[in-house]
């Protein structure tokens, strides 16, 4: 059992638990700051009964006409609170203030070597949308792992009934495309 709350800036000094995960990208405090600030509504704790962070999510709206969108920016469990639907739960919730939004659709990056998190978005009814080329950087150290693709995965909302948002025009792009379109 869980219960869902605002993400708080107190939650920056508890949430360590859940980010010493590998598969957690981590961020510095301003950027968490930002969504706090910008999008409070899409910034969402997972707590258990006695107080603990079980997971969180962070999202935020953008885009115009019918590109405005939600977006999943970070979400992630602690590894002990894996497989109990938290994410489900927390992915539902995102999407709700999307819909509130009037939000077309919603989307996330996932690493494409990252099949748990693929499946599972697949799972929640996301579908690739198309592949980012070398989204995620690699490290400059010697044995850091390469730059890596990402793929940019979709979900209709009810905004769009047809599924126009996830049509690509360009199934492969670059990351400074990202910003072009």
């Amino acid at each position: 059992m869980c219960t869902l709350r605002p993400f708080t800036c107190k939650d920056l000094f508890r949430f360590n638990r859940v980010n010493f995960d590998p598969l957690t990208e981590n961020y510095g405090t301003s950027f968490y700051l930002q969504y706090l600030v910008n999008w409070p509504e899409y910034c969402t704790v997972a707590e258990s009964p006695s107080g603990q962070i079980m997971g969180y999510i962070l999202g935020k709206s953008e885009g115009q006409a019918e590109e405005w969108h939600g977006h999943v920016t970070t979400l992630t469990v602690s590894p002990q609170f894996r497989r109990l639907g938290i994410a489900h739960t927390l992915m539902n919730q995102l999407e709700k203030i999307s819909e509130n939004q009037k939000c077309y659709f919603v989307d996330l990056f996932v690493r494409v070597s990252n099949d748990v998190a693929k499946n599972m978005y697949k799972n929640f009814g996301y579908s690739v949308y198309r592949q980012i080329v070398e989204y995620y950087a690699g490290g400059n150290a010697p044995h850091s792992p390469p730059d890596e693709d990402a793929y940019d995965m979709r979900k209709a909302l009810s905004r769009d009934p047809d599924g126009k948002s996830l049509i690509a025009k360009k199934k492969l792009i670059k990351t400074n495309e990202l910003f072009s379109n």
